[in-house]
Protein backbone atom coordinates (compact mmCIF):
# COMPACT_ATOMS: atom_id res chain seq x y z
CA UNK A 1 0.00 0.00 0.00
CA UNK A 2 1.21 3.58 -0.88
CA UNK A 3 2.33 6.09 2.05
CA UNK A 4 -0.30 8.10 0.75
CA UNK A 5 -2.88 5.66 0.59
CA UNK A 6 -2.40 4.80 4.25
CA UNK A 7 -1.96 8.28 5.20
CA UNK A 8 -5.30 8.97 3.81
CA UNK A 9 -6.87 5.89 5.45
CA UNK A 10 -5.23 6.93 9.00
CA UNK A 11 -6.15 10.62 8.90
CA UNK A 12 -10.14 9.42 7.65
CA UNK A 13 -10.69 7.31 10.84
CA UNK A 14 -9.08 9.89 12.76
CA UNK A 15 -11.62 12.22 11.45
CA UNK A 16 -14.25 10.05 11.63
CA UNK A 17 -13.82 9.41 15.46
CA UNK A 18 -13.98 12.27 15.97
CA UNK A 19 -17.44 13.38 14.30
CA UNK A 20 -19.34 10.68 15.18
CA UNK A 21 -19.75 11.86 18.93
CA UNK A 22 -20.03 15.22 17.96
CA UNK A 23 -22.46 14.97 15.58
CA UNK A 24 -24.36 13.44 17.65
CA UNK A 25 -25.05 16.42 19.47
CA UNK A 26 -25.11 18.46 16.28
CA UNK A 27 -28.07 16.47 15.36
CA UNK A 28 -29.51 16.33 19.15
CA UNK A 29 -29.69 19.82 19.80
CA UNK A 30 -30.58 20.75 15.86
CA UNK A 31 -27.30 22.92 15.11
CA UNK A 32 -27.09 21.77 11.30
CA UNK A 33 -27.07 25.41 10.19
CA UNK A 34 -24.81 26.71 13.04
CA UNK A 35 -22.31 24.00 11.90
CA UNK A 36 -22.21 25.19 8.82
CA UNK A 37 -21.60 29.20 9.13
CA UNK A 38 -18.91 28.07 11.19
CA UNK A 39 -17.44 26.05 7.94
CA UNK A 40 -18.53 28.85 5.59
CA UNK A 41 -16.67 31.73 7.81
CA UNK A 42 -13.57 29.12 7.34
CA UNK A 43 -12.75 30.85 3.96
CA UNK A 44 -12.72 33.91 5.26
CA UNK A 45 -9.90 32.28 7.69
CA UNK A 46 -7.95 30.96 4.68
CA UNK A 47 -7.81 34.42 3.28
CA UNK A 48 -6.92 36.52 6.33
CA UNK A 49 -3.91 33.42 6.85
CA UNK A 50 -2.59 34.50 3.55
CA UNK A 51 -3.09 37.94 4.07
CA UNK A 52 -1.10 38.17 7.70
CA UNK A 53 1.55 35.47 6.46
CA UNK A 54 -0.29 32.74 8.94
CA UNK A 55 -0.68 28.90 8.33
CA UNK A 56 -4.42 28.86 6.71
CA UNK A 57 -5.44 26.02 9.37
CA UNK A 58 -4.10 28.41 11.85
CA UNK A 59 -6.41 31.29 10.19
CA UNK A 60 -9.00 28.83 10.15
CA UNK A 61 -9.15 28.05 13.71
CA UNK A 62 -9.08 31.56 14.72
CA UNK A 63 -11.80 33.01 12.35
CA UNK A 64 -13.99 30.13 13.31
CA UNK A 65 -13.34 30.46 17.23
CA UNK A 66 -14.09 34.29 16.60
CA UNK A 67 -17.53 33.22 14.88
CA UNK A 68 -18.42 30.74 17.75
CA UNK A 69 -17.99 33.16 19.94
CA UNK A 70 -20.34 36.11 17.89
CA UNK A 71 -23.15 33.47 17.37
CA UNK A 72 -23.34 32.63 21.42
CA UNK A 73 -23.95 36.40 22.01
CA UNK A 74 -26.04 37.05 19.43
CA UNK A 75 -28.44 34.26 20.39
CA UNK A 76 -28.68 35.99 23.67
CA UNK A 77 -29.83 39.19 21.92
CA UNK A 78 -31.84 37.78 18.99
CA UNK A 79 -35.03 39.48 19.22
CA UNK A 80 -36.39 40.72 15.98
CA UNK A 81 -34.41 38.34 13.51
CA UNK A 82 -34.49 34.67 13.76
CA UNK A 83 -31.86 32.09 14.68
CA UNK A 84 -31.98 30.58 10.99
CA UNK A 85 -31.92 34.64 9.55
CA UNK A 86 -29.19 35.53 11.87
CA UNK A 87 -27.06 32.43 10.56
CA UNK A 88 -27.77 32.49 7.16
CA UNK A 89 -26.64 36.11 7.13
CA UNK A 90 -23.25 34.93 9.33
CA UNK A 91 -22.90 32.31 7.03
CA UNK A 92 -23.17 33.84 3.27
CA UNK A 93 -21.44 36.99 4.00
CA UNK A 94 -17.94 35.49 5.47
CA UNK A 95 -18.25 33.09 2.65
CA UNK A 96 -18.39 36.25 0.13
CA UNK A 97 -15.83 38.26 2.50
CA UNK A 98 -13.58 35.43 2.16
CA UNK A 99 -13.65 35.38 -1.24
CA UNK A 100 -12.96 39.22 -1.72
CA UNK A 101 -10.21 38.59 0.52
CA UNK A 102 -8.52 36.32 -1.57
CA UNK A 103 -9.31 37.94 -4.76
CA UNK A 104 -7.73 41.47 -3.39
CA UNK A 105 -4.32 39.34 -3.03
CA UNK A 106 -3.63 39.41 -7.18
CA UNK A 107 -0.25 37.42 -6.66
CA UNK A 108 -1.80 35.11 -4.55
CA UNK A 109 -2.32 31.39 -6.49
CA UNK A 110 -4.86 29.57 -4.47
CA UNK A 111 -6.44 26.28 -4.84
CA UNK A 112 -10.01 27.03 -4.14
CA UNK A 113 -11.26 23.57 -4.85
CA UNK A 114 -9.15 21.69 -2.74
CA UNK A 115 -10.48 23.77 0.15
CA UNK A 116 -14.00 24.29 -0.83
CA UNK A 117 -13.96 19.98 -1.56
CA UNK A 118 -11.11 18.77 0.22
CA UNK A 119 -8.21 16.31 -0.80
CA UNK A 120 -7.87 13.64 1.48
CA UNK A 121 -4.90 11.95 -0.28
CA UNK A 122 -2.99 15.45 0.12
CA UNK A 123 -2.40 14.55 3.96
CA UNK A 124 1.04 14.56 5.53
CA UNK A 125 2.45 13.49 8.80
CA UNK A 126 1.69 17.13 10.13
CA UNK A 127 -1.39 16.81 9.04
CA UNK A 128 -2.13 13.79 10.75
CA UNK A 129 -0.48 14.94 13.93
CA UNK A 130 -2.97 17.86 13.83
CA UNK A 131 -5.78 15.52 13.50
CA UNK A 132 -4.80 12.42 16.24
CA UNK A 133 -3.80 15.54 18.94
CA UNK A 134 -6.65 17.79 18.46
CA UNK A 135 -8.59 15.48 18.37
CA UNK A 136 -8.00 13.75 21.72
CA UNK A 137 -8.52 17.41 22.97
CA UNK A 138 -11.46 18.08 21.28
CA UNK A 139 -12.75 14.26 22.83
CA UNK A 140 -11.80 14.82 25.99
CA UNK A 141 -13.48 18.26 26.70
CA UNK A 142 -16.28 16.78 24.88
CA UNK A 143 -16.36 13.83 27.46
CA UNK A 144 -16.35 16.21 30.47
CA UNK A 145 -19.92 18.47 29.30
CA UNK A 146 -21.49 15.19 27.62
CA UNK A 147 -23.41 15.11 30.81
CA UNK A 148 -24.31 18.74 30.98
CA UNK A 149 -25.02 19.06 27.30
CA UNK A 150 -27.96 15.86 27.64
CA UNK A 151 -29.26 18.06 30.27
CA UNK A 152 -29.81 21.46 28.52
CA UNK A 153 -30.68 18.99 25.23
CA UNK A 154 -34.08 17.77 26.97
CA UNK A 155 -34.42 20.97 29.53
CA UNK A 156 -32.26 23.75 30.00
CA UNK A 157 -34.79 24.84 33.13
CA UNK A 158 -33.75 21.50 34.80
CA UNK A 159 -30.00 21.83 33.39
CA UNK A 160 -30.20 25.22 35.35
CA UNK A 161 -31.87 23.73 38.67
CA UNK A 162 -29.09 20.98 38.47
CA UNK A 163 -26.52 23.80 38.24
CA UNK A 164 -25.35 23.30 34.53
CA UNK A 165 -24.21 26.85 33.32
CA UNK A 166 -25.72 26.43 29.99
CA UNK A 167 -24.67 29.29 28.28
CA UNK A 168 -21.08 28.07 29.23
CA UNK A 169 -21.69 25.23 27.82
CA UNK A 170 -23.43 26.05 24.57
CA UNK A 171 -19.88 28.27 23.81
CA UNK A 172 -17.49 25.52 24.79
CA UNK A 173 -19.90 23.10 22.17
CA UNK A 174 -19.34 25.80 19.66
CA UNK A 175 -15.61 26.57 19.77
CA UNK A 176 -15.09 22.56 19.89
CA UNK A 177 -17.20 22.46 16.86
CA UNK A 178 -14.98 25.30 15.08
CA UNK A 179 -11.95 23.34 15.77
CA UNK A 180 -13.25 20.37 13.98
CA UNK A 181 -14.47 22.57 10.87
CA UNK A 182 -10.52 23.51 11.20
CA UNK A 183 -9.18 20.29 12.02
CA UNK A 184 -11.37 18.59 8.55
CA UNK A 185 -11.04 21.33 6.30
CA UNK A 186 -8.10 19.28 4.56
CA UNK A 187 -9.60 16.25 4.51
CA UNK A 188 -13.57 16.58 3.74
CA UNK A 189 -13.42 20.21 2.57
CA UNK A 190 -15.12 23.74 3.97
CA UNK A 191 -18.35 23.12 2.00
CA UNK A 192 -19.02 19.59 3.09
CA UNK A 193 -17.65 19.14 6.71
CA UNK A 194 -21.04 19.49 8.07
CA UNK A 195 -22.57 16.78 6.34
CA UNK A 196 -19.33 14.61 7.60
CA UNK A 197 -21.09 15.72 10.92
CA UNK A 198 -24.77 15.36 10.33
CA UNK A 199 -24.99 12.29 8.08
CA UNK A 200 -23.64 9.30 10.23
CA UNK A 201 -25.08 10.73 13.13
CA UNK A 202 -28.78 10.73 11.81
CA UNK A 203 -27.70 6.96 10.59
CA UNK A 204 -26.75 6.24 13.59
CA UNK A 205 -29.96 7.84 15.20
CA UNK A 206 -32.00 5.35 13.12
CA UNK A 207 -30.50 1.93 15.07
CA UNK A 208 -29.42 3.16 17.96
CA UNK A 209 -31.05 3.32 21.48
CA UNK A 210 -29.01 4.96 23.81
CA UNK A 211 -27.06 8.32 23.35
CA UNK A 212 -23.88 6.76 24.13
CA UNK A 213 -24.88 3.51 21.44
CA UNK A 214 -25.64 6.48 19.09
CA UNK A 215 -21.85 8.15 19.21
CA UNK A 216 -20.20 4.82 18.94
CA UNK A 217 -22.53 4.03 16.28
CA UNK A 218 -21.76 7.51 14.63
CA UNK A 219 -18.17 6.85 14.78
CA UNK A 220 -18.07 3.58 13.05
CA UNK A 221 -20.43 5.26 10.15
CA UNK A 222 -18.29 7.35 9.30
CA UNK A 223 -15.26 5.62 9.43
CA UNK A 224 -16.98 2.80 7.41
CA UNK A 225 -17.97 6.42 5.00
CA UNK A 226 -14.34 7.64 4.89
CA UNK A 227 -12.67 4.33 3.77
CA UNK A 228 -15.04 3.72 1.32
CA UNK A 229 -15.46 6.35 0.04
CA UNK A 230 -11.97 6.63 -0.19
CA UNK A 231 -11.76 3.53 -1.96
CA UNK A 232 -14.28 4.75 -4.17
CA UNK A 233 -11.98 7.68 -5.16
CA UNK A 234 -8.78 5.71 -5.89
CA UNK A 235 -11.11 3.32 -8.15
CA UNK A 236 -13.05 5.55 -10.33
CA UNK A 237 -11.18 8.45 -10.08
CA UNK A 238 -13.71 10.22 -7.93
CA UNK A 239 -13.15 13.65 -5.52
CA UNK A 240 -12.23 12.14 -2.60
CA UNK A 241 -14.68 14.47 -0.11
CA UNK A 242 -17.70 14.18 -2.60
CA UNK A 243 -17.09 10.26 -2.64
CA UNK A 244 -16.69 10.53 1.27
CA UNK A 245 -20.09 12.44 1.66
CA UNK A 246 -22.25 9.88 -0.67
CA UNK A 247 -20.63 6.84 1.13
CA UNK A 248 -22.44 8.18 3.91
CA UNK A 249 -25.53 8.59 2.68
CA UNK A 250 -25.82 5.15 1.24
CA UNK A 251 -24.93 4.03 4.97
CA UNK A 252 -27.92 6.11 6.44
CA UNK A 253 -30.01 4.80 3.60
CA UNK A 254 -29.35 1.51 4.80
CA UNK A 255 -29.96 2.41 8.27
CA UNK A 256 -33.39 3.93 7.56
CA UNK A 257 -33.78 0.64 5.33
CA UNK A 258 -33.11 -1.53 8.31
CA UNK A 259 -35.23 0.27 10.45
CA UNK A 260 -38.24 0.21 8.48
CA UNK A 261 -38.10 -3.44 8.21
CA UNK A 262 -37.58 -3.68 11.74
CA UNK A 263 -40.05 -1.62 12.76
CA UNK A 264 -43.26 -3.91 14.13
CA UNK A 265 -46.32 -3.51 11.65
Amino acid sequence: MSDFVLRAGLAGIGLALLVGPLGTIIVWRRMAYFGDTLAHSALLGIGLGFLLGVEPGLGILATGLAMAILLTGLERRRAELSRDTILGILAHGSLSLGLIVIAFQERLRVDLVSYLFGDILAVDTTDLAWIYGGGVVVLGLLALIWRPVLLATISPELAEVEGVKVRRVQLLLALLMAAVVALAMKLIGILLVTSLLIIPAAAARQIAHTPEQMAVLAGLIAALAAIGGLQASLLWDLPSGPAIVVAALVLFAGASIWRSAARPR
